[in-house]
C-alpha cells in the first residue's frame, strides 16, 4: 500500500470540512493536546467503527460553491522561507507521522533527471517541497517552486510545455476543482503526471481524482521524505520502470549532416523546451559530440560498452559530461586504436540504463550499416533521417523508410530533414518530388548557410548559441517539438526558405 492510501486510511487529524492545519496544531495533535483524547494518531483509542471508513461507503457528493474557499490570487511572492523552516523544524520526522516505512529500494535511488514544477497556497508547502529538492535523492532532478497554487498553473502553461511531474496545492473541494483540473488537463502534455496536495481525507475525493487520471493525492501533514518517496514510487516503480523517449538520427549517406542536426535539436529540446536530455554520440571511431560541445572527457561510451554488467548509476553518473544543467553528453572515442566491436545486446543493455537517467535521450547513428544499428534504428521511439536534396540521398532515404514503416507499422513514420538546401550552382531534386516519394512532408528544410555552420563547429557552439535569430535555429526549436511531442513556439514563415517548416 503507498503512503498516499496508508494517509487516507489512517489519518484522522481531517474531516471533510477542516482547513489545512497549521505546524502548531500538528505537533499539539501529536503530543495529545487535543480537545478529543479518544482518537489518536493511528487510530489508538478510538470506537470499533472508523468513522473515516464509514464515510467512505457514501457516494461522492460535490458540495456548492458556497463552501469552496476563495480562490488564491495567482502568483504572489514567495514567502520568507527562513521563518517557516523554523516552524517545519519542530515537526516530526516522517517516521512519526506515517508509521513504520515498508522495507522497500524506493529511497536508495535517485529519482531520474526529471522537471518538476510545484505550485503552492501555503508557505509551509513551499518550505517543504524546497527542502525535498534540497535531498539527495532529487539532485538530478529539477524543481521550479511557484506560490498561487493551480490558477497560477493554468496561467503559466497556457504557453509553454508542462514539465514531467506537476505539484500541486489546492483547498478546494468538489465542482470547482474538478473544473480547475479540466482546464489544467487542456495544457498539460500527455506524458505529465499531477500530484495534488489535498486538504481533506475524503475517500470519495481520492477515488474521483484517480478517475480523472490524477496520479496521486496527499494530505497535510506530510514530511520532505514523505514527498520524494511519493515522487520515488511514480519514476521508479519496478513494474514500470521509468524509460525516456529515445530519439534516433541517422543520415541517408555520409556528409549530410545528421549529427549536425541531432546536436542542435538536442540544444533545443533541453535549452528551448526546459527539459532534460542525454545524447549519445553512438560513432565510435569519428563522432563529433565532444567537438561541437567543447569537451574532451577522459572515459567514453566505449568504456561503457566494453563492460556493461558494470554499468550502475553511480558509474554511468561519472561516465556522463554535463554541458548545460539539462544537457549530458555520452560522447563517443574518436580514435581509431580500436575496433570498438560490440554485440547489439551491449549496445541494447547500455541504451536501457541510459534512458533511466533522463526524460530524453538522443542517439546519434553513423553512418554505417551493421546489426546493432538497425536493431537501435527500429526499436527508438522516433527516429529521423537527414538527406540532401539529391538522387543517392533520395534513395537511401527511401530505402530507410521503408524498412522502418514496415517493421513498425503502429508507429509514427520518420521525420525527414533537407539539408544544405540550396546550394550555388549545383542542380536539386525539388522538396516536393523528395515528399511525393517518401510519402511525407519534410519536417525541416535548412538552407544552405556554409559561413553560420561552419563557424559554429569550429567554435564548438551550437547554432542557436551563436545566432538565436537565425532561421536555422528558429528550425532546431521546431524539430525539437515536433520529435518530442511538446510544446514549441509556433514558426514564422519568412524569406526564401518560406517553407522552412514541413508537415
Amino acid at each position: 500500500m503507498s503512503d498516499a492510501n496508508r494517509a487516507l486510511k489512517n489519518d484522522d487529524f481531517l474531516d471533510g470540512d477542516d482547513p489545512f492545519l497549521e505546524a502548531a496544531d500538528v505537533e499539539r495533535l501529536l503530543l495529545g493536546e487535543t480537545e478529543d483524547s479518544d482518537a489518536g494518531l493511528f487510530g489508538e483509542g478510538m470506537e470499533d467503527e472508523d468513522p473515516f471508513m464509514a464515510e467512505a461507503e457514501t457516494e461522492f457528493e460535490a458540495p456548492q460553491a458556497a463552501e469552496m474557499p476563495e480562490r488564491p490570487a495567482i502568483r504572489p511572492e514567495m514567502p520568507d522561507f527562513d521563518a517557516v523552516r523554523e516552524e517545519l523544524a519542530a515537526m516530526p520526522s516522517g517516521d512519526a507521522l506515517y508509521g513504520e516505512v515498508d522495507d522497500d529500494d524506493f529511497l536508495d535511488q535517485p529519482v531520474p533527471r526529471i522537471t518538476i514544477g510545484a505550485f503552492c497556497e501555503r508557505p509551509e508547502t513551499a518550505a517543504l517541497i524546497e527542502n525535498s529538492a534540497n535531498d539527495r535523492r532529487l539532485a538530478k532532478a529539477h524543481v521550479d517552486i511557484e506560490m498561487g497554487g493551480l490558477p497560477a498553473a493554468i496561467e503559466r502553461y497556457h504557453d509553454e510545455s508542462t514539465p514531467n511531474l506537476l505539484v500541486i496545492e489546492s483547498g478546494m473541494r468538489g465542482r470547482g476543482l474538478f473544473d480547475q483540473l479540466e482546464e489544467l488537463a487542456g495544457v498539460c502534455d500527455p506524458d505529465t503526471k499531477v500530484v495534488i496536495i489535498g486538504a481533506t481525507n475524503d475517500i470519495g475525493l481520492y477515488r474521483e481524482l484517480m478517475k480523472r487520471g490524477v496520479s496521486e493525492y496527499i494530505v497535510p501533514p506530510m514530511t520532505p521524505i514523505h514527498l520524494i518517496r511519493t515522487i520515488s514510487e511514480l519514476f521508479l516503480d519496478p513494474e514500470q520502470p521509468f524509460a525516456g523517449k529515445s530519439i534516433a538520427f541517422i543520415g541517408s549517406k555520409g556528409g549530410v549532416g545528421s549529427s549536425t542536426v541531432a546536436h542542435n535539436c538536442t540544444w533545443a529540446l533541453t535549452e528551448g523546451l526546459q527539459s532534460d536530455a542525454v545524447l549519445m554520440d553512438l560513432d565510435l571511431s569519428f563522432g563529433t559530440a565532444g567537438l561541437d560541445f567543447n569537451q574532451d572527457p577522459a572515459q567514453t561510451l566505449g568504456d561503457a560498452l566494453s563492460d556493461p554488467d558494470r554499468l550502475d548509476d553511480a558509474l554511468l553518473d561519472r561516465l556522463l559530461v554535463r554541458c548545460t544543467d539539462r544537457l549530458s553528453l555520452f560522447s563517443a572515442p574518436a580514435t581509431l586504436d580500436k575496433d570498438w566491436d560490440f554485440a547489439p545486446q551491449e549496445y541494447e543493455m547500455v541504451l536501457d540504463k541510459v534512458r533511466r537517467q533522463a526524460p530524453f535521450v538522443t542517439l546519434d547513428l553513423p553512418h554505417v550499416w551493421s546489426p546493432w544499428v538497425r536493431q537501435t534504428l527500429l526499436s527508438a521511439d522516433q527516429v529521423v533521417v537527414t538527406v540532401t536534396p539529391d538522387l543517392a540521398s533520395l534513395r537511401n532515404a527511401k530505402n530507410l523508410f521503408d524498412l522502418v514503416t514496415s517493421a513498425r507499422p503502429n508507429d509514427e513514420a520518420p521525420r525527414v530533414v533537407i539539408n544544405m538546401a540550396g546550394m550555388p550552382k549545383r542542380p536539386e531534386i525539388p522538396v516536393k518530388d523528395f515528399a511525393e516519394a517518401l510519402g511525407v512532408q519534410p519536417a525541416l528544410v535548412l538552407p544552405f548557410e556554409p559561413q553560420l555552420f561552419g563557424k559554429a563547429a569550429n567554435n564548438g557552439q551550437m547554432i542557436t548559441e551563436l545566432d538565436a535569430k537565425s532561421k536555422a535555429a528558429e528550425g532546431f526549436g521546431h524539430l525539437a517539438g515536433l520529435v518530442t511531442g511538446r510544446v514549441a513556439a509556433p514558426p514564422r514563415k519568412r524569406g526564401l526558405f518560406g517553407n522552412l517548416f514541413g508537415g
